[in-house]
């Protein structure tokens, strides 16, 4: 038989080349310990994912800066000022090394995702995120009134987002990718709804852009032209007045100056996840162009949006979301559309899907998402007409793939009949407890 598309190496502009089309996209683990370093529970999920067979694995958040996390679990490289000129060694770093080396150890890359949350930040993490400016995000009271960064503020993310790439690389991550999109602290700069900024960091599309360009410009240079350095972009915000397709294509003709390896598309923010298959409300919603119904019937939540920005692109596309069957991944390959198929929830509960897919084990991935739900159809439903019913469906389909990446970081196998309201409860109870023992050792280190 025909070698599969899916099992195609790809050779990027850097030099570096991933062993197939098959990538496991970000998704937050929240297994730090109470430093925020990474720790043998990464090690274990890794190696799972590692022997699973994906070409490219991403790791979840990485962050810049221990005050601001996307949830208390993540991991943070906030190193000590003497260390931005590239001197000496973070604390955690024999950590960073054996999460690498349990990553890699089937050939495949692994990638360092660096972020920084922004306003993304919930309460019981900090009550002051940050933003480009002070709009608060609106989500069930959880999110605290983020402040304006300064320019000095600004300016320096930007060199610690070049240190931690320079981190990863020294570590063993065989590449960076910076996260640009789902509302985060860069997304949120070059939308014009959270970005009021008068300054030369808002206002135009090009003052917007400019930390994103800026953030990738100085990496590149901490890494060097061999190491792979991606970017992760909303193609659409979804949101009314947010940023759009259109001003997403101009970005991406900037991106190519900059001299990246991978693209992956993606879109949405908190308010309109359409990473997670949320469509949104009408309130909220973009006056852009709609999720087309072919692409709803042909799985792939962005794929036709990646379409428009291939037509300008000069780096190769990863596209994540919703892809199922390996038909449908093979001909997005074999037909130019992407070059890279990520996957990300099916890989929670069956780790092997990637080399099950490309020896042809199975046509079709797990797709637990039709019963994770407090309810199949009526007011209980992800369609209730109540905008809290929706967001607690979304969010406690998240939890409950929160629980299956624990499981498979403990050695365990997934548990596929866990209730909905179970993983909601347990998500709760960790993130607080996380949080509160995070807290304490950062007052303790003081």
């Amino acid at each position: 038989m025909p070698q599969s598309p899916l099992a195609q190496p790809l050779k990027l502009p850097c030099g570096a080349i991933l062993p197939n089309r098959i990538a496991k996209a970000a998704m937050t683990e929240g297994l730090a310990d109470d430093q925020l370093h990474a720790t043998h529970r990464h090690e274990t999920l890794y190696r799972r994912w590692s022997d699973g067979g994906a070409g490219l694995l991403i790791t979840g958040n990485v962050m810049i800066d221990h005050r601001v996390l996307e949830r208390p679990g993540n991991v943070a490289i906030d190193p000590a000022p003497d260390l931005t000129k590239g001197k000496g060694e973070p604390e955690g770093m024999a950590q960073l090394r054996a999460w690498a080396e349990a990553g890699t150890r089937n050939g495949n890359h692994l990638w360092m995702q660096i972020s920084h949350a922004g306003r993304q930040s919930p309460r019981y993490v900090t009550t002051r995120p940050m933003g480009p400016s002070a709009v608060q995000l609106s989500l069930m009271g959880n999110y605290a009134r983020p402040r304006a960064l300064t320019e000095s503020e600004i300016l320096d993310f930007i060199q610690r987002f070049a240190n931690v790439a320079r981190i990863a690389k020294e570590a063993g991550f065989t590449g960076v990718q910076v996260h640009g999109a789902h509302g985060y602290l860069l997304s949120s700069f070059l939308s014009p709804v959270t970005n009021q900024r008068t300054d030369r960091w808002g206002g135009s599309l090009e003052n917007r852009a400019r930390f994103l360009l800026e953030v990738v410009r100085v990496t590149r240079a901490a890494v060097g032209p061999e190491f792979p350095v991606a970017v992760k972009l909303n193609s659409d915000d979804f949101r009314k007045g947010g940023f759009t397709l259109d001003e997403s294509v101009i970005v991406v003709r900037w991106l190519n100056e900059e001299g990246i390896d991978l693209l992956e598309v993606s879109g949405g923010t908190y308010e309109q996840p359409r990473l997670l298959g949320y469509s949104g409300d009408a309130e909220t919603a973009s006056d852009g162009p709609a999720m087309r119904d072919s692409t709803r019937k042909r799985e792939a939540y962005f794929l036709d949006y990646a379409q428009t920005i291939r037509e300008v692109c000069d780096c190769p596309l990863m596209v994540t979301g919703g892809f199922r069957t390996r038909s449908f991944m093979e001909e997005a390959i074999a037909s130019g559309e992407t070059d890279v198929i990520g996957l990300g929830r099916p890989l929670c509960t069956d780790p092997d899907t990637p080399r099950d897919l490309l020896e042809g084990r199975i046509d079709k991935t797990v797709c637990h998402e039709d019963h994770i739900k407090l309810a199949q159809r009526g007011f209980f439903s992800p369609a209730s007409p109540l905008m809290p019913i929706k967001i607690i469906n979304v969010l406690g389909g998240q939890a409950w793939y929160y629980q299956q990446i624990f499981r498979l970081a403990n050695d365990q196998e997934a548990d596929p009949d866990l209730g909905i309201l179970k993983a909601v409860g347990a998500y709760v109870k960790d993130e607080l407890r996380r949080a509160r023992r995070v807290k304490k050792a950062r007052l303790i280190s003081r």
